[in-house]
């Protein structure tokens, strides 16, 4: 079996950094969200247009490019994170490959996501691969801690080996509408990382209504984020199509002022293909086949892999294995 696919894995085109901008104020506020259009846009995605057969299988491999692979648990160990960055050396079974005629396809993970006292752990689980590892930064997910701590924390990351840091805001700062304080701390977070990249992690279930949800992404982006992130998973409400298109509005008009591709990353409930072929098919329809590269997109995710790899697997054989055949860790 063929599919028909394009290239999984030309290599990363020229992509001009975030460099930054000054807080434009008179910007934030003209910054408004109809919830109703919306939710409206939002309920469209899957209903009026779905890949099907060959072409949805090959979306889905193209869908495990743009994982971040994610252990974010309080009984995490060494050997958990060493499992799961064996999982993302091999993603999907060879002989699933070798059937789809993509044996000789580099098929891998966006980023293996952990806590930064695995961060080490993770590197050297990875050496030789060019997966990069990401850690949450930041006091995650309250983002509560002084400054000093959030900043000492994303430069031991980075030194460790970190080639991405996801950090998280301080939700008060937007319900405030502080946003000098929050574009001075993102800046600050972005100036720690130096060359690795930083996603800022909104934690817009708790941040109450699209607008502020809208004006925050876009003072993050002026801070200098390189992504905005919906989650960090730990909320009662995560990643959403209805948010996602907030956000990724967000970053059309950033792009059309600025002329800087940022990036999205949805996360916290994505566990199924079909939630994948979602935001895939939101972002081809609202930003462009470039977006869907894995430096401007991610699903924060743990269990996807898993059903993605089930699903590829009916299409072989007809039938849907058992879980424990796609193991995680």
């Amino acid at each position: 079996m063929s599919l028909k696919v394009v290239d999984n894995t030309t290599a990363e085109p020229t992509h001009k950094r975030n460099p930054g901008y000054p807080l434009d104020l008179d910007w934030v506020e003209r910054v408004r969200m109809n919830r109703s259009a919306l939710e409206r846009r939002a309920g469209s995605i899957g209903a009026r247009r779905t890949v099907k057969k060959d072409y949805q299988l090959a979306w889905l491999l193209k869908a495990i490019t743009m994982i971040d692979l994610t252990t974010l648990n309080a009984d995490d160990t060494d050997g958990r994170v060493e499992r799961l960055c064996a999982k993302a050396r091999n993603p999907i079974r060879r002989d699933i490959l070798d059937q789809f005629g993509m044996g000789n396809r580099r098929i891998l993970p966006g980023a293996v996501c952990v806590y930064h006292t695995f961060v080490g752990t993770a590197v050297r689980a990875l050496e030789g691969t060019g997966i990069p590892v990401a850690a949450v930064s930041t006091a995650f997910p309250h983002g509560l801690a002084p400054v000093e701590t959030k900043i000492a924390e994303i430069e031991a990351s980075v030194k460790d080996g970190a080639k991405e840091i996801d950090i998280v805001i301080e939700r008060g700062m937007v319900l405030r509408g502080d946003w000098q304080a929050l574009y001075d701390q993102v800046k600050a977070f972005r100036k720690a990382c130096g060359d690795a990249h930083i996603k800022t992690i909104l934690g817009t279930g708790e941040l109450a209504t699209q607008t502020n949800i809208a004006k925050a992404s876009l003072v993050c982006m002026l801070a200098g984020a390189d992504f905005i992130k919906t989650s960090t998973g730990k909320e009662k409400v995560n990643a959403n199509l209805v948010t996602s298109l907030t956000m990724i509005r967000m970053i059309r008009w950033f792009a059309e002022e600025t002329g800087i591709e940022i990036g999205y990353k949805p996360a916290g409930g994505i566990a199924t293909s079909g939630d994948a072929l979602k935001y895939m098919a939101l972002m081809k329809e609202e930003l462009g086949n470039q977006w869907l590269q894995p430096h401007l997109f991610r699903f924060g995710a743990s269990s996807l892999l898993t059903d993605i790899e089930r699903q590829l697997e009916h299409g072989l054989t007809g039938h849907y294995a058992a879980d424990y055949r796609q193991p995680m860790v």
